[in-house]
């Protein structure tokens, strides 16, 4: 097999960090280099030509994630200025779908990285400042000017995590829907009461 351009080379790598950042947010980071290269169809030796180690893609992976517009992205947001308040609701529902709950892989990577960082301190301590700064550009732009965003994003997030973990029970869309009631409930701050089901 002949020498790989730089070219090459370089669109492997961007194949690897694109598909190795959908496929921890979907299983975790703990996927296999294996499991990885055989998703893109290079080698162990062609991946270690590519990374130091695992860790370093990974860093890689989360940084990837969060540079790259999702439809349930916050920067969104900042396209529909005039409109603000039904962007900031697309954006809610949007995220507190059953599409988003059941493709972790294309989701949020503030939900979908969570649970590994909190697991891996030194894979934490690696990534934390882009970690770090996109919940808090998430959370800023969330915010409808009370300071609210950070609140908003963990009742986000929090609803997104307790959804995928109990997907096939009704419960699942009902913590999905009660969060987007939470969150887009009138400017009176009254929403419906809910029905209790124990």
């Amino acid at each position: 097999m002949g020498r790989v351009s730089q070219a090459q080379a370089q669109e492997n790598r961007q194949r690897v960090v694109a598909t190795a950042s959908r496929m921890f947010r979907e299983k975790g980071t703990a996927v296999s280099v294996a499991d990885l290269v055989k998703a893109v169809g290079l080698t162990h030796g062609g991946f270690y030509k590519q990374f130091a180690s695992k860790e370093d893609l990974v860093d890689e992976a989360i940084a990837h994630a969060f540079a790259h517009r999702a439809p349930h992205s916050a920067v969104a947001l900042e396209e529909h200025a005039a409109e603000r308040e039904a962007a900031r609701r697309t954006l809610i529902e949007d995220y507190l779908s059953v599409w988003h709950r059941d493709h972790a892989g294309d989701g949020c990577p503030v939900s979908g990285f969570a649970a590994d960082l909190g697991r891996e301190p030194d894979q934490a301590a690696r990534a934390r400042d882009i970690y770090i700064n996109g919940v808090r550009n998430r959370a800023a732009r969330l915010a409808t000017g009370d300071g609210d965003g950070m609140a908003q994003l963990c009742t986000m997030v929090g609803a997104l995590v307790l959804a995928r973990a109990t997907r096939g029970n009704p419960l699942s869309e009902e913590l999905l829907q009660a969060a987007r009631t939470a969150l887009t409930k009138s400017d009176t701050g009254q929403s419906e009461p809910q029905q209790r089901t124990d």
